[in-house]
């Protein structure tokens, strides 16, 4: 009786797949694939869905329409490369000493994300991942911090913090690579990003993959071609415009990344990640390219919402609700263990992740913020967000590293909330002493879990 129960419920399920999707079918069948877009110095107000009126955006906004845009998200550093280790390792960066940005040139080869770090292509190559890294890796030269030593199977980029959109020969210091060899490339870098992405997602759709496209629009040099140029001629400011045209090949670019997931069926079988590395550079000392942060105060490598707060999008077709917002804050850090969750890899305890999975706060199953706080530290630029109250420090000056050991210097600190006053602008702190009191106890408590910065800090 109980082989012909068998046989009848086999039967069953034989007849009821027709009445599936093709994609509902294969996504029963494997693990989803992991795209991870990243931008790079784009200001938070440069996007249509933030309020952008002089560049448009379709496809960054119709990523957000199809998914969960936040409102209150962040990265944990308010520059380059300590955002991309606190995204490949779903830990703040100051734990292991990657608290700056590394040197770019060859004699600095020593330095970049601890080889005792394991990445996001390490853990999703062990889950049977495909992995590959088109773009930016800003994680160190020496070849013990290649990406192809760090998890990542295939590697489409350069190395170092920032690259030429159109002289992309083999020349200098920091070339253009595929794999371990040195290229030359004819295309707008942009779009050569773009080509290549295309062309993993093609050749690899019948296997689970991991894409992290890191493009390095919109940081300077400055470069666009006609093409996009010609889009603007309504931004009389030459770098705006230029700026703009910048983000528009990158929005281009995510379009066409997009449309090959929807060509090759796997649309509900992706989950797909967008946000910015920092927030735009506005002030002296760094890399200013055009950008605006508004209604944000701050830039680039300060603690205020405009060098931490970013453009955040979570995309899961048919998994995740559609065109809807999320006020909670987040950070890059969720990155990590959302995509693993998705992949069915358990988070072990002894990996001491500080991001969370996001899975079960999206989809409803847990209710709540993700984190009781969140917590900057660059240099003496220092940060904590609870709730809706923010403590922040500082300034225009210089990078210098500090001793987490040591460090405690939070006189002069700001107090915000956050709820009404998202510009930074009416300092409480004289009125709410405690409030000052307790968030400097949470942040001296997190600060001395640190290591020491493993370099000195670099300006840019």
């Amino acid at each position: 009786m109980k082989r012909i129960s068998r046989t009848l419920a086999a039967v069953a399920v034989a007849f009821s797949l027709p009445c599936l999707s093709r994609t509902a079918v294969e996504a029963q069948r494997r693990h989803p694939n992991i795209v991870v877009i990243v931008s790079d110095d784009m200001g938070y107000a440069d996007i249509g869905d933030h309020g952008s009126k002089d560049i448009p955006t379709p496809n960054i906004d119709a990523l957000a329409r199809g998914g969960i845009r936040f409102t209150d998200a962040y990265v944990s550093g308010p520059y380059c490369s300590p955002t991309r280790a606190g995204l490949l390792t779903g830990r703040y960066p100051q734990r292991f000493g990657h608290e700056f940005n590394p040197e770019s040139a060859p004699s600095h080869s020593e330095i970049g994300l601890p080889p005792g770090e394991k990445t996001m292509a390490d853990r999703l190559r062990a889950a049977g991942y495909r992995t590959a890294l088109v773009g930016k890796w800003h994680l160190g030269r020496g070849d013990k911090f290649h990406p192809l030593e760090r998890g990542f199977d295939e590697f489409f980029g350069f190395l170092g913090g920032a690259h030429s959109y159109i002289a992309t020969n083999a020349e200098g210091a920091n070339p253009l690579l595929d794999g371990r060899k040195i290229v030359a490339e004819t295309t707008y870098l942009t779009d050569a990003f773009a080509d290549r992405a295309v062309v993993f997602i093609k050749r690899q759709k019948s296997r689970p993959f991991f894409l992290y496209l890191a493009f390095n629009a919109v940081h300077t040099p400055m470069h666009a071609t006609e093409k996009y140029l010609a889009r603007f001629p309504h931004i009389a400011d030459q770098q705006r415009r230029t700026y703009a045209a910048m983000l528009s090949a990158m929005d281009d670019g995510i379009g066409r990344t997009l449309a090959a997931l929807r060509e090759a069926g796997l649309e509900e079988d992706t989950l797909i990640v967008f946000f910015n590395d920092n927030g735009g550079p506005t002030m002296a000392g760094t890399t200013i390219n055009g950008s605006s942060n508004a209604p944000l105060r701050g830039s680039k490598r300060q603690t205020w919402e405009g060098g931490i707060r970013v453009a955040f999008i979570v995309r899961w077709k048919g998994r995740l609700a559609e065109g809807k917002t999320d006020s909670r804050p987040v950070i890059q850090l969720d990155v990590l263990p959302t995509a693993l969750a998705a992949a069915g890899v358990v988070a072990q305890p002894q990996w001491k992740f500080d991001g969370v999975n996001l899975l079960p706060f999206l989809t409803g199953k847990r209710s709540g913020a993700p984190h009781e706080a969140l917590f900057w530290r660059l240099g003496e630029n220092i940060a904590i967000r609870k709730g809706e109250w923010k403590l922040v420090k500082t300034s225009e000056r210089p990078l210098q590293a500090v001793d987490p050991a040591v460090y405690n210097e939070l006189s002069g600190a700001e107090l915000y909330n956050l709820s009404d006053d998202i510009s930074e602008r009416k300092n409480l702190a004289a009125a709410h002493p405690g409030k000052v009191r307790e968030l400097a106890a949470d942040w001296q408590r997190w600060n001395r879990e640190l290591a020491k910065p493993l370099w000195a800090p670099t300006s840019r």
